[in-house]
């Protein structure tokens, strides 16, 4: 009787040990779930600070290279474009097209020295600079938080109690435009 009543209260503190192991790990993923999320939205903030910066730097821009529609245009739809994205995916795809766009910009801008030295111009690049980094910086930690919720989910037990309680691995990693990585080509 002795003999049992230990057996029963081993495998009692086992299953308690268990179920607060599972408890513990199931909470650590869903706030790293939560992470992903919160980190998503401080980039997405910074997108649509340079989604807002746009319209006023093509503004500046149409005054000295009125014959630079093309590009404007291309400006234009990208900022559509991420302005309506929702999912990640879509944010990604639209930060894209802006990147491609504001970089024809920038090389519109190099044939146009009155623009490079005009004021409200230089301001609006240097806020746009600012956004740049503060964006690069969110997609490292938005794609940190990604890899770490992806590897903890990977791991036993979290593997198990992760496809137990329905956590699935994130695949949406901000990444770049595979052309981004091409130099670009400066013709004089």
């Amino acid at each position: 009787m002795k003999t049992g009543m230990i057996v029963l209260l081993a495998v009692g503190f086992a299953v308690v040990l268990g179920g607060c192991q599972f408890i513990q790990t199931r909470n650590k993923l869903a706030t790293e779930k939560v992470a992903i999320s919160a980190n998503f939205a401080q980039m997405d903030t910074e997108l649509q600070r340079r989604a807002d910066l746009i319209p006023n730097l093509v503004e500046t821009v149409k005054g000295y290279a009125k014959e630079e529609t093309g590009v404007m245009t291309a400006l234009a739809n990208a900022r559509a474009a991420m302005i309506g994205a929702k999912t990640p995916e879509e944010k990604a795809a639209a930060n894209n097209q802006i990147d491609t766009a504001l970089g024809r910009l920038m090389v519109v801008v190099e044939n146009y020295p009155n623009l490079k030295a005009n004021e409200n111009f230089k301001q609006l690049q240097y806020s746009l600079e600012g956004t740049e980094n503060r964006i690069l910086q969110s997609r490292r930690v938005y794609n940190e938080t990604i890899q770490q919720y992806n590897a903890d989910l990977a791991v036993f037990p979290a593997n198990i109690v992760g496809s137990m309680s329905g956590f699935q691995p994130e695949t949406a990693y901000f990444k770049t435009d595979p052309g981004a990585r091409n130099a670009p080509k400066v013709q004089f």
